[in-house]
C-alpha cells in the first residue's frame, strides 16, 4: 500500500497533539502536584495518609492503585471495543467516545479539593481510560494509512506532535500558576482548559481520517465476545512468529518500567527531594523538548542501526537511568536525571509500536492486532504501579521501588536479545 496524502498523515498526529496534555499536564505535572499539596499528611485529616473505600493509603500508592485499576479496565474492555470497531467499520466513532470521556473527566477535577479526594481521584482514573482506550483506535490506524517503510518516520511525527502540544499547554498552566495568587486554583483552571484543549484539536483528526467502506465492513455474531476469540486467534499466529513473540515479550517487561517511570517520575521529585511545584513544571518541560528529540533522533538511527538494535541500546540505558535514579539525591541530579529520561522516553514508544507494525503478518485485521498490542502494555503497567505503589506503601519509601522497576527492564533486554538473534534475517 502507498502512504496516504500528507493531510491524513497531519491529521493522524494531530491526535497526538490533542490528547498528549493528559499525559503531561494530568499524569506527570499538575495533578500529582496538585494532588500532593490536597493530601500532605501536613494537612488536617491527611495526617496518617488518604482514606478511600474505609481503608488509609500513602497518598502515592493509592494514585498507583487507582491508575492501575483504569489500566485494568481497558485491558479488560479493549478486546471487546474493537471487535465492536471492525463490526461497524468505523474505529473512528469509538476513538472520538473516548476522547470526550477523557477530555470530560479533566475537565471535572476543576471541582476537586481536600473535601472530596475520592472524586478527584476517580476524575483521575476516568481520564486514564479516556486517554488509553481512544489510544487503541488511534494506534490502529498506523498500518491503515502508512507503508511499512515510513512507519517509524510517522510514528515519530506522531509523538513530536504531541510533545509539542502538551509542552504549549504545559506553559499556560505554568504561567497561570505563576500570575495567580491562589495557585490551586490555577491548577484547577489548568485541569479544565486541558480538557478544552483535548476536544478541539480532536476534531482535526475526526475530520479527516478514514472509515471502512461498507464492502469491507465485517459481518459477525456475539461481538461482545468476539474480540476475546480474536486475540486468541491472534495469539494462535504468534506461537508460529518467534520474532514477533519474543519482542512482545520484551516489550511486556520493560513497558513495566517505562511507563511506571514516566507515571511516577513527579511524585519522586516532591516526596523524595522536597522540589517546589514552579521546578517540577519546568522539568517536565524539559523532558517533553528533550523527548522530540529522542523520538526522532532514535527513528534516525534505526534506519541505520535496525530497530532491535537501537532498542537494546535503549533498555540499557533505562537500566542505567533507574540505578543512577535509586542514588539521586540533589535538585541539579534530578534535572540531569529527568533530561535522560526524556531522551529515552520518546524513542522507545515510538519504536515500539512501529517494531510491532513492522513485525506484523500481512492482515487487514489491524485493530486485533494493535489490540493485542495495547492489551500487553496495559498489563504491564498494571504490574509495575502495582508493584511500584506496594513496594512504597509497605517500606515507606519510592526507592526501594525503584529496584523492581530495574528488574523489568533487565528482563526486557534478555527479551529483546532474544529477538535479535531470530530477526537477523528480517529488516528490523
Amino acid at each position: 500500500m502507498q502512504t496516504a496524502s500528507k493531510k491524513v498523515v497531519n491529521a493522524w498526529a494531530m491526535y497526538d497533539w490533542a490528547n498528549s496534555v493528559y499525559n503531561l499536564v494530568i499524569t506527570t505535572t499538575f495533578f500529582p502536584a496538585y494532588y500532593a499539596a490536597v493530601t500532605s499528611t501536613s494537612n488536617e485529616g491527611f495526617e496518617n495518609g488518604v482514606k478511600f473505600l474505609g481503608r488509609t493509603y500513602v497518598n502515592t500508592e493509592i494514585k498507583d492503585y487507582i491508575l492501575a485499576a483504569g489500566f485494568l479496565i481497558i485491558a479488560a474492555m479493549s478486546p471487546i471495543l474493537s471487535s465492536i470497531a471492525d463490526y461497524k467499520g468505523n474505529k473512528k466513532n469509538f476513538m472520538r467516545f473516548f476522547c470526550y470521556m477523557g477530555a470530560f473527566s479533566c475537565s471535572l477535577m476543576f471541582f476537586f479539593d481536600k473535601s472530596n479526594v475520592t472524586f478527584g481521584l476517580f476524575c483521575f482514573m476516568f481520564a486514564g481510560i479516556g486517554f488509553y482506550g481512544s489510544q487503541v483506535f488511534y494506534n490502529s490506524y498506523l498500518p491503515d494509512i502508512t507503508a511499512e517503510a515510513d512507519r517509524d518516520r510517522v510514528s515519530a511525527k506522531g509523538y513530536s506532535f504531541g510533545y509539542i502540544g502538551s509542552v504549549l499547554m504545559q506553559m499556560v498552566g505554568f504561567a497561570l500558576v505563576m500570575t495567580m495568587k491562589d495557585k490551586g486554583l490555577a491548577l484547577q483552571l489548568t485541569f479544565l482548559l486541558v480538557g478544552i484543549w483535548w476536544v478541539a484539536f480532536a476534531q482535526i483528526p475526526f475530520r479527516h481520517l478514514p472509515i471502512s467502506a461498507r464492502n469491507e465492513r465485517k459481518l459477525k455474531k456475539h461481538i461482545l465476545v468476539n474480540g476475546f476469540h480474536e486475540l486468541k486467534l491472534v495469539w494462535e499466529q504468534l506461537i508460529h512468529m518467534p520474532v514477533l513473540k519474543r519482542f512482545l515479550s520484551a516489550f511486556f517487561f520493560y513497558s513495566m518500567g517505562v511507563q511506571t517511570v514516566m507515571l511516577v517520575a513527579i511524585d519522586f521529585g516532591i516526596k523524595e527531594l522536597k522540589l517546589p511545584d514552579d521546578r517540577l513544571i519546568i522539568t517536565a518541560v524539559i523532558i517533553q523538548l528533550v523527548a522530540i528529540a529522542g523520538a526522532i533522533g532514535m527513528s534516525r538511527l534505526s534506519e541505520k542501526f535496525g530497530n532491535i538494535k537501537v532498542l537494546i541500546a535503549t533498555v540499557l540505558l533505562w537500566i542505567g537511568v533507574c540505578g543512577v535514579g535509586y542514588f539521586v539525591t540533589t535538585e541539579m541530579q534530578f534535572y540531569v536525571l529527568a533530561c535522560l529520561v526524556g531522551l529515552v522516553m520518546g524513542g522507545i514508544q515510538s519504536l515500539s509500536r512501529s517494531t510491532y507494525s513492522k513485525l506484523m503478518p500481512e492482515t487487514k485485521d489491524t485493530t486485533s492486532f494493535f489490540s493485542f498490542y495495547d492489551v500487553t502494555e496495559k498489563l504491564a503497567i498494571v504490574i509495575g504501579l502495582f508493584s511500584f505503589g506496594f513496594i512504597e506503601g509497605f517500606t515507606g519509601s519510592m526507592r526501594n521501588s525503584i529496584l523492581a522497576l530495574i528488574t523489568f527492564f533487565v528482563l526486557g533486554l534478555i527479551g529483546l536479545l532474544l529477538t535479535s538473534a531470530k530477526a537477523k534475517k528480517l529488516d528490523v
